[in-house]
């Protein structure tokens, strides 16, 4: 009888077991390019939450290319999964996707770079205070260009066709205005490589050899510019601000060649967005706009526990 009823425990167990392998969710993050850090950070942080919450993860590149990423979107829902999370390759690339997310009842969480603003038929977006960071960082690189003598400035910019560089340039252009800066120069970044922000840089400093200090609203921005400065003899002499922060500009904070990083954390936002679409398929909670505060850390200030945990959150420990 005992061992009836050993037997009988046990089949429950499997039984039950091979139920939460079966029911086992599945999430599914589409980056726009797998080339650039920040989208390989943004997919660590996916896959750490999704090992955390027992999902199984997969993951899909973009390309840079809007019809690869439908692809991709369509080639992860006929595989199986339950959930997506996804930096797009544009805002404006979102609507039809969405639409046929929404569709296959697919949560899908945006991670870094926000839908098509007007959109409502997604489950979450995860960015940075895009609008407030963009005041606080002009406002900084003001100050900077005023205490090397001057109120010009130039900006490395990411491609406006995001909304998160749309909600930036408006922050930026209001803060410059209100402390007395001018904003002589924008480029848009189209391949957020350093080459390209050094020949970028090298193009803003000809153009205008009177600026005074560089606003880069990414993180490769920052280190072309400082590149470029060395290059002319003017580290120190225009001050250099950027947004994102990764080990490199990191190294270039603590040698004076940056003056400020507002770090985003890329690894945060996959967290975060993995948790968002976890909680709709569990019905928990769900905020469907999360903004997360991209705090400016200075050269002093790089080594404190607090700077040291927002980095935790930025790029993982390996790098």
């Amino acid at each position: 009888m005992m061992k009836t009823a050993l037997l009988a425990t046990t089949l429950v167990a499997g039984l039950t077991g091979a139920a939460s392998a079966q029911d086992k969710f599945t999430v599914a993050y589409l980056a726009p390019s797998l080339d650039i850090s920040y989208w390989q950070w943004v997919g660590y942080g996916v896959s750490q939450k999704a090992a955390e919450l027992g999902m199984e993860y997969v993951e899909y590149t973009s390309d840079n290319s809007p019809a690869k990423q439908m692809d991709n979107a369509r080639t992860a829902v006929t595989a199986g999964v339950d959930a997506i999370v996804i930096g797009p390759v544009s805002s404006t690339s979102t609507p039809p996707l969405l639409d046929y997310l929404a569709a296959e009842n697919i949560p899908v969480a945006f991670a870094g770079i926000g839908p098509q603003p007007g959109l409502t038929n997604y489950t979450s977006s995860v960015t940075a205070n895009n609008y407030e960071t963009g005041r606080a960082q002009a406002a900084f690189t003001c100050e900077l260009a005023k205490e090397r003598g001057g109120t010009k400035v130039g900006m490395l910019s990411l491609p406006q066709d995001r909304e998160n560089a749309q909600k930036y340039l408006a922050g930026a252009k209001e803060a410059f205005a209100e402390n007395g800066c001018e904003l002589v120069q924008m480029l848009e970044t189209r391949g957020l490589t350093i080459n390209e922000a050094v020949t970028q840089a090298n193009d803003l400093m000809t153009a205008h050899p009177d600026i005074k200090a560089i606003y880069g609203m990414y993180d490769e921005a920052g280190t072309g510019a400082a590149k470029v400065l060395e290059t002319m003899g003017l580290t120190g002499k225009v001050g250099i601000t950027v947004a994102d922060g990764s080990p490199t500009t990191i190294g270039l904070l603590k040698a004076g060649a940056i003056n400020g990083i507002f770090f985003q954390e890329a690894v945060g936002q996959g967290i975060d967005g993995t948790q968002q679409v976890y909680n709709a398929l569990t019905g928990a909670e769900v905020t469907q706009d999360l903004a997360l505060v991209m705090p400016l850390v200075t050269a002093d200030k790089i080594d404190t526990p607090e700077a040291q945990a927002v980095i935790a959150r930025v790029f993982p420990p390996s790098n």
